[in-house]
């Protein structure tokens, strides 16, 4: 009898914590734009099996004017519990009262960078000076519509004084999850040389990488997590940028092309 008594109360006892398991899973809404996406998808898994959260992801550029960048996906009440996007992008919403005061972690740092076609020449962008020949000599240039190209087409072209050489031959590429990447566009032949965040422009079929923008003219762009102000499941959002920020993340980052976020 008390056998069966221990064993009962032990099976009581994991049932119990099988239903509080059960209970405090949560379906957590991320919306998060492509630059970081590599990473996610990679680690995504691995944090529901520890867990036992369920991701729901929707994806968007971290700005621009499309219907379907993160900013206007908020504004029109889509549901939200995370954000995952460009730094700056990110610490806008917070401003604008979208997303949680307080609640930001950086998870990456980013650079921008350039392709060219498969087995087409690759310009020398290793200076400055190397680089403004490259755009002014350049027949198309191709560039996203999220943070690397609002930054190449509203500061870093007119900085190198070649803002109205470049306007008519330059194209702003939508990005997904109904457009493209930029790299897709020069892949084609139809841009002949394309601008994103590096962890975007890496190993895409038909192109090859020519390299990050000199140091001096890098934005100093990075990807952070923030909690949306509407979130209905702030307590898994916050476990789920603990989780992407943490070392065991660090393989992933690196692998994307980013770089981990140097410790503090």
């Amino acid at each position: 009898m008390t056998a069966a008594i221990v064993l009962w109360t032990r099976l009581c006892g994991l049932a119990a914590l099988l239903l509080a398991g059960a209970v405090s899973a949560a379906d957590v809404h991320v919306m998060i734009s492509a630059g970081f996406f590599k990473v996610y998808s990679e680690l995504g898994p691995a944090f529901e099996r520890k867990s036992g959260h369920h991701l729901i992801t929707t994806r968007g550029p971290s700005m621009g004017d499309s219907p379907e960048s993160i900013p206007t996906r908020l504004a029109r009440g889509e549901p939200a519990d995370v954000v995952i996007m460009d730094g700056d992008a990110a610490e806008k919403l917070i401003q604008g009262g979208a997303a949680r005061t307080g609640s930001k972690i950086e998870l990456a740092l980013s650079q921008v960078g350039m392709v060219v076609r498969e087995g087409a020449p690759k310009p020398d962008i290793g200076s400055v000076e190397a680089f403004r020949r490259t755009l002014l000599a350049a027949k198309s240039i191709a560039y996203s519509d999220s943070g690397s190209g609002t930054y190449l087409s509203t500061k870093l072209f007119a900085q190198l004084g070649v803002a109205d050489q470049v306007a008519a031959k330059s194209r702003k590429v939508r990005g997904p999850p109904s457009g493209e990447p930029v790299a897709a566009v020069v892949a084609r032949g139809e841009a002949e040389i394309g601008f994103q965040q590096v962890s975007e422009l890496l190993h895409v079929p038909g192109t090859s990488f020519v390299g990050a923008l000199p140091r001096e003219l890098q934005p100093g762009f990075s990807f952070a997590g923030a909690i949306a102000s509407t979130a209905k499941q702030p307590e898994a959002a916050a476990a789920l940028l603990r989780f992407l920020s943490s070392p065991e993340a660090a393989p992933a980052i690196v692998k994307a092309g980013l770089a981990p976020v140097p410790a503090r």
